[in-house]
């Protein structure tokens, strides 16, 4: 989850407020990460306190993604990604997991929030014989994101789309759904997608605390039913096990039994 910046600027940390808790940098520290202030770990021990499960989710959400990927390189052969909604650099990006695989691929990172981007510029690095590269965009403009991303990716050859916990942030479904169309549209047969975003249906306490936090005045993210996320998939084929709560997708064989939390997710390939 990312907020507009509460600061101006896009390239000097010296210009990001840290005294005004930041909900990407929240994120970041839910995931063990370290770009974060105590202003950010006290409200997300406050979020944790009200509903500890989050931080599972925060981390389920990052593995469910490097399972993905770790899938797309060596078993589908993809080696371009455009990553929407970036946040803030933690363990496992998209380019780490990927480039480690593949030397070879090739990111596109896109955010909007100037603080986010000013931190992936400065921690995301690629290996000499891939590119990774960063869009300043809106997910709302997906016309804009393509182009700015076939700058790096050729967008003839196929791609993956991720979307990570991004879409819970357009608050009108029918936008949301709009927006994953477009975007698949410009990429070519063959090509897949990746979501993964906070569900209702399976834990109240979740429910309750997201719907509290929504209601501080803090940039909103909406948690949406489960049949609504599989929705994105429309006329896509859905790899095995379809849209589940993500650590019931593809987990490591010596991985503890998985539980259900509220995030759903699930990958696809374009006809």
């Amino acid at each position: 989850m990312t907020d507009p910046a509460t600061t101006p600027g896009s390239a000097a940390q010296q210009n990001i407020d840290t005294s005004v808790p930041h909900s990407a940098r929240i994120w970041n520290y839910w995931l063990g990460g370290k770009d974060n202030y105590p202003v950010d770990e006290g409200a997300g021990d406050a979020y944790s306190a009200v509903f500890p499960g989050i931080v599972t989710i925060a981390r389920s959400s990052r593995a469910f993604l490097r399972r993905n990927i770790t899938h797309l390189v060596t078993e589908a052969g993809i080696d371009q990604f455009l990553d929407i909604g970036t946040g803030l650099p933690t363990v496992d990006n998209t380019h780490e997991v990927a480039q480690r695989l593949d030397p070879r691929t090739r990111i596109v990172y896109v955010d909007h929030d100037p603080m986010v981007l000013a931190h992936a510029r400065a921690l995301l690095t690629s290996t000499p014989e891939g590119a990774t590269a960063y869009v300043d965009a809106d997910l709302s403009d997906p016309n804009r994101i393509l182009a700015a991303a076939a700058e790096t990716l050729d967008l003839t050859r196929p791609t993956a789309l991720i979307l990570s916990n991004i879409l819970g942030h357009v608050a009108d479904y029918e936008q949301a759904r709009a927006i994953v169309t477009r975007l698949m549209e410009g990429l070519p047969s063959g090509s897949y997608l990746s979501i993964n975003d906070g569900s209702r249906g399976t834990d109240t306490d979740y429910e309750q605390a997201q719907d509290a936090y929504n209601e501080t005045g803090a940039v909103p993210y909406f948690l949406r039913p489960v049949d609504q996320i599989a929705a994105f998939f429309e006329g896509l084929e859905l790899l095995d096990p379809g849209v589940v709560s993500v650590p019931f997708w593809r987990p490591a064989p010596d991985s503890p039994a998985p539980e259900a939390i509220g995030e759903h997710g699930g990958l696809a390939r374009k006809p």
